[in-house]
């Protein structure tokens, strides 16, 4: 992941995108990282990227009925 500060980006978009279109660029604003320069091919890709709340999310209820245990408990065996 490449980095440069907003004033670098501000001087050669170019470089920044050249830069991207080989892996995300963070430029940072005062030393503090601020923005992330992605090609469009990684963007779309994070986007329609599931998340694991998506992956584990049932799409339909399921029918349960736990059975009722008429056992009576024993006593422990000590």
């Amino acid at each position: 992941m490449g980095t440069m500060t907003a004033r670098e980006f501000n001087r050669d978009v170019s470089a920044a995108k050249r830069e991207a279109a080989r892996g995300p660029v963070v430029i940072t604003d005062r030393g503090e990282p601020a923005f992330v320069l992605v090609s469009i091919a990684d963007y779309e890709a994070m986007r329609d990227r599931r998340s694991l709340i998506d992956v584990l999310q049932m799409d339909e209820e399921i029918e349960f009925e736990p059975v009722v245990s008429r056992a009576l408990p024993r006593s422990a065996d000590l």
